[in-house]
């Protein structure tokens, strides 16, 4: 963590939300990862957080990413 910011207890939560969050998409792109590319895991795992950061639920998000493989 950057030393300007103060280990509080709302930095804390934060992490431990943020991973919580992230935690089923980091394992899923693991898996794929070993079945399709590292490349195309990568890139599928910041698509889905980056939806769910602009407010998508989380399955919602991972439904459009897949979605865009699969319609090419």
């Amino acid at each position: 963590m950057y030393s300007h910011y103060p280990q509080s207890t709302h930095m804390h939560n934060l992490k431990n939300e943020t991973l919580a969050v992230v935690e089923p998409w980091v394992k899923n792109g693991l898996w794929e990862a070993k079945t399709i590319s590292t490349e195309h895991a990568l890139r599928e795992v910041a698509a889905v957080s980056y939806l769910i950061g602009r407010g998508y639920h989380p399955q919602h998000a991972h439904q459009i990413v897949e979605s865009w493989w699969h319609h090419q």
